[in-house]
């Protein structure tokens, strides 16, 4: 397959192109300063500004799908609104250039952690990611007024860090998955596997889900 992944030269989306890369497909990298993403025959980078439609459309066209691992700078609060932006940007371009399927980086401060209680507004959530996570919040709610793309929002664990890619996780849709502890964690690299899962054999067209161990 032909995927455009925004922000591939980022944590996630730089593990989220080694997995294409590694099942034989070719990858589209787009990102403000390409220079720093993996080197490979089947790479083509793309310096842009994700947030510009009118850039990003020519950009991903022709493309089977594309995939947002778009990030903010979580130290900066004034980069959170740019969750919405991109979302808006996304469906735009994909629309203008005619690709039916996206799949975007999501959050796990949507997910509920009781009937109608989302993780971003309990007590015990972080101050310090609340307005961030809020933010990435609303960027979900677009995507559920989207009834024309294949659109589909994959939220991490509650705890997404650097880890080995075991090859093995459990999928939820609006529910933290939790294992025997507890705990509802994901590597970087089994996040990246499930993403590639998701775009090879697509089962959450306009619905959003999540992973954990």
């Amino acid at each position: 397959m032909k995927l455009a992944i925004i922000g591939a030269n980022g944590k996630i989306g730089s593990r989220i192109a080694e997995e294409a890369l590694n099942r034989g497909h070719s990858v589209t990298g787009i990102a403000r300063n390409p220079d720093s993403g993996i080197q490979n025959d089947r790479v083509t980078w793309v310096k842009s500004n994700a947030l510009d439609p009118q850039k990003l459309a020519p950009i991903v066209a022709g493309q089977d799908a594309v995939i947002s691992a778009f990030g903010i700078d979580w130290g900066r609060p004034e980069t959170y609104p740019l969750f919405t932006d991109m979302a808006h940007s996304l469906l735009a371009a994909a629309k203008a250039a005619g690709v039916k399927r996206i799949l975007v980086v999501g959050g796990a401060g949507s997910l509920e952690v009781a009937p109608g209680i989302q993780l971003v507004d309990t007590e015990g959530f972080p101050e310090t990611w609340r307005q961030g996570a809020n933010e990435q919040r609303k960027s979900l709610n677009i995507f559920y007024g989207e009834t024309e793309l294949e659109w589909t929002f994959f939220s991490p664990a509650i705890m997404i860090e650097p880890g080995p890619r075991t090859g093995k996780y459990r999928l939820g849709k609006d529910n933290p998955v939790f294992d025997e502890k507890g705990n509802s964690e994901i590597s970087y690299d089994d996040y990246a596997m499930a993403m590639i899962d998701e775009v090879e054999n697509p089962r959450f067209i306009r619905q959003r889900f999540t992973i954990g161990y």
